[in-house]
């Protein structure tokens, strides 16, 4: 996409405005569904199109298109003309340097390198794992990988050319004993080419063998218990519960919330630090630049118990004060960016899981997410199943377990962090607003939380 900066740069010098960009995407994918033993589907697909901004007396318009001729610079004017009539607000996006980079991937991460039968040939071995396990009854098995190239032009004269890939496989095995039924699922997912999903045969056998113990646990019993919450729940924590509160685009014009979330309050002890990172090489929600040319960084949401910052784009970082922070990401060229995270995760620190269990007398391990919800300071989430602790030994596994808190109280409850920061990606997503799934990765090491309020039987 090199050669389209005159191309782009002439849709843009028929525009009016105080800014606008232009973002051309191409991308090709591939899907392969397993349900039970029925090949549900498989294929390949490509889109292109692109999405035109326009900035002007503090207020936006867009448009997204398929078609890439000259027809896109009347669509520009067309945008400016809307923008141009609308009531004048007293705002503005301020002033970045000019700057032109390009980002390529290595030709052995593309997975278009890769025939379709050995991906089919792939997901089919770990669909087969399941469905060989006795007590399994059904299953769905996703292959998943994506390709992307991406061109963004500024009137900043900020020109960014990026590739990036994904792939990806999720699993899912339903067991059954009569009446009761019970499932479990996983997946695994990086910005890496395909080669990094072979050799996953013991996270399959894991998938059916949980769902096969889960036939046996008991309803948890509703309390409130100190508890020892596995680094995939720790992370999905990190990300519903904390990370959307530091959205700065949530955060504006919310005043309670603005307080809640200022810099300089401390809401955990001295060892908790929650990061935002799309730098992390290979991570689900890793990126050079996000879609508004902006360098992806690492921004320390709390550092050390205490609030340390929000997360950015443009325009939301003018309204605040801030510098962007390369957060404004879009789900496709069918939208606008908006302020999102990228790699969420609590930081590690020196307890070790041992240690956490044997601190637990009467307590839980609870592990896994399916899933939640958060209402400002308030969550609830469901765990896939936990363990009940006595005297820091497992002593019976148990299931149907949510949780449930104030955020800022949940925090300053954590006391012990671990040492062994798991990162996560997957199939699947972050929704917000109408554009669902955007590629997140999150992570924790396990964290030991007092007096979290568990609803069961």
């Amino acid at each position: 996409m090199e050669s389209l900066k005159p191309f782009l740069a002439e849709i843009l010098s028929g525009v009016a405005s105080d800014y606008a960009d232009i973002r051309l995407e191409e991308s090709e994918q591939a899907r392969i569904i397993y349900r039970g033993r029925d090949l549900d589907e498989i294929g390949r697909a490509f889109e292109r199109g692109g999405c035109i901004r326009v900035f002007h007396h503090g207020n936006w318009g867009s448009a997204s298109f398929n078609q890439v001729d000259d027809n896109l610079k009347e669509l520009a004017r067309d945008v400016a003309a809307q923008v141009e009539a609308m009531p004048p607000r007293p705002e503005t996006l301020g002033e970045i340097p000019p700057s032109t980079d390009r980002v390529t991937l290595p030709e052995n991460e593309d997975p278009r390198k890769v025939p379709l039968a050995d991906k089919h040939a792939l997901i089919r071995r770990y669909n087969d794992i399941l469905l060989k396990t006795a007590g399994i009854t059904t299953t769905q098995s996703t292959y998943h990988d994506v390709f992307r190239e991406t061109a963004f032009l500024s009137t900043d004269d900020r020109y960014i050319t990026q590739e990036s890939v994904y792939t990806g496989f999720s699993c899912r095995a339903v067991a059954r004993d009569g009446a009761n039924v019970q499932d479990y699922a996983d997946s695994f997912g990086k910005t890496q080419g395909f080669a990094s999903l072979k050799d996953r045969e013991p996270m399959v056998e894991r998938i059916a063998k949980v769902a096969l113990d889960l036939l046996k646990a008991e309803p948890v019993r509703a309390g409130v218990y100190n508890v020892v919450i596995d680094p995939l729940l720790a992370g999905v924590f990190a990300h519903e519960a904390f990370g959307h509160l530091s959205e700065a685009d949530f955060l504006a014009g919310n005043e309670r919330l603005l307080e809640l979330m200022r810099v300089g309050t401390r809401y955990g002890v001295d060892e908790l630090t929650i990061v935002d990172d799309g730098t992390m090489p290979g991570e689900r929600g890793s990126y050079r630049f996000d879609d508004e040319g902006t360098a992806s960084g690492h921004t320390e949401l709390i550092k050390d118990g205490v609030i340390a910052g929000h997360l950015y784009d443009r325009h939301s970082a003018l309204r605040m004060g801030e510098t962007p922070t390369g957060n404004a990401r879009a789900v496709s060229y069918r939208f606008s960016p908006v302020v999102r995270m990228s790699n969420t995760f609590i930081e590690p620190r020196s307890a070790n899981i041992e240690d956490m269990m044997d601190s637990l007398e009467r307590g839980l391990y609870v592990a896994g997410s399916r899933g939640g919800m958060t209402e400002l300071e308030s969550f609830t989430f469901a765990s896939q199943y936990a363990w009940l602790v006595e005297h820091g030994r497992k002593t019976k596994l148990v299931r149907d377990v949510t949780l449930s808190g104030n955020i800022f109280e949940t925090l300053k409850n954590i006391d012990m962090i671990g040492d062994d920061l798991t990162m996560f990606g997957g199939l699947g997503g972050c929704g917000k607003g109408a554009q669902s799934p955007l590629p997140v990765g999150l992570g924790a090491p396990h964290v030991r939380i007092r007096n979290v309020v568990i609803g069961g039987r």
